[in-house]
């Protein structure tokens, strides 16, 4: 695994620790699907571009 894919795998983790920090201290409905939402397409765009590029 190159830096630049070990740094994207990072921030995504990163990214979902903030989140699921704010959705154990503010568990509203909405603010749950929203960030569900935000989380699956992030997660997309990262897989998208770090393992399925076409050669």
């Amino acid at each position: 695994m190159t830096l630049s894919r070990f740094l994207a795998v990072l921030a995504f983790v990163v990214f979902l620790a903030f989140f699921g920090v704010v959705v154990r201290f503010v568990p509203h409905p909405d603010l749950v699907v929203a960030i569900g939402i935000g989380v699956l397409l992030a997660g997309y765009d990262l897989w998208s571009q770090l393992w399925n590029r076409a050669k």
